[in-house]
């Protein structure tokens, strides 16, 4: 038997040592032993330094459908907490372990004030005080000095365009809710529109997916489909040849290496390319630009399509949680489907949910939705996913936790590695500027609305001659478009979509003369 040696360029181990493998035919019992997980990265229960670093920031934690005459039990960063709504309309976020005696207030009864424990029948505010002992009558002044002596661990929490927020870092250091352009730029008669979509593996591997941009040439493409074994109507999504197209990737660390810019050319036809720019920030959202882009006419600076968090539930599960952005403005082939956008629904790419194909909901109400699945093989249409994988399948079959150490990059990962480098910077105080305390100063400075890089893009630029000239005219183009949304950082708004715009126009004449 031959045994053939490879070094593998750029990986090492802890110690540093670059690694060598030896690749022998047969050869499972070789790689049998699984090595542990990353917990730098992907342990985020308290007192992590992920953990501690995420709760820095607002997270949604659930959807404002959620919230109904019974309180909500979440799983939030580790933490078992409860959300609800009480009778005068304010949210509140708990944990659910009563500070009396540890019974959940999942099973606790909303009052017009807050909400009453079902043990003892306590009541907390909003905010975590006491508001009502039940001493026995003539005991009153003992029931107030005991209810002045305890608090329910309470997190501050906001709603926006149907998603609730809440802040889970210390109250003093609170940053200001990132209104993220003010409006996330949804033109007149768009509108943000809420969902939640749970993930049964680690939040960095969901994560990881965003910054993948080169997936889609293989996993979302109907080509791939076992016999044409399709489950809905979303694969080869964008409508066109152009996301089955092997993108040219620029990755750039941004905005003082808080965010990444994940620019991706594709060739639509000869006279026609497509550049889509995802924006990755710190630590868990991602936005993107429009999914169902056919690439048949110039559009020059769209915007937000997709705007997601991925929130960590526990360190073997999470959420993606956040808006698409509907209607005419952004959705200019109008195939998206808003009433399909919402609990465990979304409206394209089977797979990108736990429950594969769920009933086509209009209005409904959450306790008639099916259960989420324990586990991914008992899901009724298991079959039906290994035919058609999506985006769901491909992460959590990466492991609950994925083990990067085990992980063999190619040149099309840097953007996932990119990321994580930033994460680890942010970390270990190598980037002060990615610290939780510069970020909140930076949304301070920006009135809590710093622009983002994300854009979606049809230039009219012919192809290049030879495949050289057309690999560098594509390269260009990519590293021009960060560069010029780089310079309208010092611009908001209307003017510094004028900006891009026009700048956007000048690369386009240049690549054409």
């Amino acid at each position: 038997m031959t045994i053939k040696e490879d070094k593998l360029e750029g990986q090492k181990t802890s110690g540093g040592n670059v690694v060598s493998k030896k690749l022998i035919p047969y050869g499972g019992y070789y790689t049998s032993k699984v090595p542990g997980h990353d917990p730098e990265l992907t342990e985020t229960g308290p007192g992590t330094p992920m953990g501690e670093f995420m709760r820095a920031f607002w997270h949604p934690v659930c959807m404002s459908i959620e919230l109904t005459d019974t309180p909500r039990y979440l799983k939030i960063l580790g933490e078992e907490l409860v959300a609800f709504r009480d009778g005068s309309g304010r949210v509140g976020v708990l944990h659910a372990h009563c500070v009396h005696r540890g019974a959940s207030l999942e099973y606790g009864a909303i009052q017009e004030r807050g909400i009453r424990c079902c043990y003892h029948g306590m009541v907390f505010d909003v905010d975590g005080t006491c508001l009502h002992v039940p001493f026995p009558k003539g005991e009153e002044k003992e029931a107030e000095k005991f209810a002045c002596s305890i608090q329910q661990g309470a997190y501050k929490a906001v709603e926006r365009n149907g998603l609730v927020f809440a802040y889970m870092g210390p109250p003093d250091a609170e940053p200001p809710f990132p209104e993220w352009e003010g409006d996330f730029t949804v033109l007149p008669g768009d509108e943000l529109v809420p969902y939640s979509n749970f993930q049964h593996c680690n939040w960095l591997q969901v994560q990881d997916n965003a910054a993948d941009n080169y997936h889609p040439t293989a996993l979302h493409a109907g080509k791939n489909v076992v016999n044409g074994q399709y489950q809905g109507t979303t694969f080869d999504e964008v409508g066109a040849a152009s996301m089955e197209v092997a993108p040219d990737m620029h990755f750039v660390p941004v905005q003082q290496g808080r965010s990444l810019a994940c620019a991706g050319a594709r060739r639509v036809d000869k006279d026609r390319l497509f550049v889509r720019v995802q924006h990755q920030v710190l630590p868990n959202l991602s936005l993107h630009a429009y999914t169902s882009e056919d690439g048949s006419k110039k559009k020059l600076f769209s915007r937000f399509h997709i705007i997601r968090w991925t929130v960590p539930v526990d360190d073997e599960n999470s959420k993606m949680i956040g808006w698409r952005v509907m209607g005419p403005g952004i959705d200019t082939r109008g195939v998206g489907k808003k009433e399909l956008v919402g609990y465990e629904s979304i409206d394209f790419l089977e797979g990108q949910v736990a429950m594969r194909r769920p009933e086509r909901f209009g209005e409904y109400k959450l306790e008639d939705l099916p259960p989420i699945p324990p586990n991914h093989r008992e899901r009724e249409n298991y079959k039906a996913a290994q035919y058609a994988p999506g985006d769901y399948e491909a992460i959590i079959s990466q492991r609950p936790i994925a083990v990067h150490a085990l992980e063999n990059p190619t040149k099309f990962d840097a953007g996932l590695f990119l990321f994580r480098k930033l994460l680890r910077d942010a970390l270990r105080g190598t980037n002060p500027a990615a610290s939780a305390q510069s970020f909140a100063e930076w949304f301070r400075a920006n009135a809590g609305a710093p622009n983002s890089y994300c854009s979606g893009n049809v230039f009219e630029i012919p192809e290049g001659d030879t495949v050289e000239e057309e690999v560098a005219r594509r390269r260009k183009v990519t590293k021009t478009i960060v560069s010029i949304l780089n310079e309208s950082e010092r611009l908001k708004a209307d003017e510094r979509a004028v900006f891009v715009r026009e700048k956007f126009e000048e690369l386009e004449q240049s690549m054409k003369n």
